[in-house]
């Protein structure tokens, strides 16, 4: 199983640091360590990152900014 990895994205004036937990079926979950975000993404049918769920507001560059993140992604 894959472990967490620590990941930063990139907010609207910092920084935003947190964990992200591989879930089932390439599922991957980010948790800020303040609390403020929670983004879960995975792949679509056609082999694209997406939002599944999450904290509102959210940017939609946040999905590939954390695909790019995850160990091994191969696109």
């Amino acid at each position: 199983m894959e472990q967490q990895f620590d990941a930063i994205l990139t907010g609207s004036d910092s920084k935003v640091n947190g964990i992200v937990t591989p879930r089932n079926n390439g599922t991957y979950e980010f948790n800020s360590l303040d609390g403020s975000l929670h983004l879960i993404i995975s792949r679509n049918s056609e082999g694209e990152w997406e939002r599944i769920g999450g904290s509102e507001p959210y940017f939609s560059g946040w999905i590939d900014e954390l695909a790019e993140q995850i160990p091994n992604n191969s696109r």
